[in-house]
């Protein structure tokens, strides 16, 4: 798996340089080219492989893997911002607001997700009903019933001063994180025009699983590794999966939840490899 992850993120950073190099030059675009530089690229994978198991080639879905990076990019470029999470430290660099200003940052996610779009009306990926699919799903998945309504619902948690209990966080990460990741894991049967519900399981089980190792890095992570600040949360007295279930309760979760997706892609068979290996590389990272 570690090599096709490495293979996708050199093909989607080629292709997001590309994009962004036909772009006029300057501090917007530097600024942008900034943001989709490094990171570990899981959401492109998925993209990647669930196209691969429903038939559809490298070349086509690379577009749509680009996109959803550059969708990613914007949503951390905007919550690092001073209104949001006030953050100064993104893989192991400054945030885009505090290595230029916050307007830059304000109009580089913007672009950066105007760009998503862009991406995904490339011909490459095939006819205008497989890209209008994709125009939709992440126009929902990004939005104010996907990762912008679960950023809503954190915001007015940390306001209200209430900690969140377990079923609020679930549904509020199946927003913020989870919603993307959902995207990337049925990008494939969408551009195929095929039913994309075991993998919509699947996404949903890994989602939830990475928020939750998210959690568990924020106690236990290095700075140093992991390339942000550690211990906000608890800092800022904010209901997690680990204040709620405890450091050895929330691995124990991740773990079953690891379970979940195996089962869902149990009709794939061995051509789900990748996928396999990906749910367990989510609770076991250390970034």
């Amino acid at each position: 798996m570690r090599d096709r992850l490495a293979e996708v993120a050199a093909l989607v950073q080629a292709e997001l340089d590309r994009a962004i190099g036909a772009l006029p030059a300057g501090e917007l675009a530097d600024a942008m080219r900034y943001a989709v530089t490094g990171g570990k690229r899981l959401r492109a994978f998925l993209v990647m492989e669930s196209a691969r198991l429903h038939g559809v080639a490298d070349q086509a879905a690379l577009p749509a893997a680009a996109a959803i990076e550059a969708l990613h990019a914007y949503s951390l470029v905007h919550d690092d911002l001073p209104a949001m999470d006030d953050d100064d430290l993104r893989r192991g660099q400054p945030t885009v607001h505090v290595r230029w200003s916050e307007a830059t940052g304000i109009l580089a996610g913007d672009a950066l997700q105007t760009l998503a779009f862009q991406l995904l009306a490339d011909p490459r990926i095939g006819g205008a009903e497989a890209r209008l699919r994709l125009v939709a799903a992440l126009a929902r998945a990004a939005g104010a019933e996907g990762m912008v309504w679960g950023q809503a619902l954190d915001i007015a948690a940390e306001s209200a001063g209430v900690p969140l209990d377990l079923a609020a966080i679930t549904r509020l990460q199946g927003g913020k994180t989870g919603a993307l990741i959902r995207f990337a894991a049925t990008a494939g049967p969408l551009i195929a025009g095929q039913d994309p519900a075991r993998l919509d399981r699947y996404a949903d089980a890994i989602g939830l699983a990475f928020q939750i190792t998210d959690d568990i890095l924020d106690v236990t992570g290095d700075e140093a590794v992991t390339g942000k600040r550690v211990g906000k949360d608890a800092g800022a007295g904010k209901a997690t999966f680990v204040s709620l279930l405890g450091l050895a309760g929330a691995r124990a979760e991740a773990r079953r939840l690891v379970a979940v997706s195996d089962a869902a892609l149990s009709d794939y068979g061995q051509e789900a490899g990748n996928l396999h290996e990906l749910a367990r590389f989510v609770i076991e990272r250390d970034t």
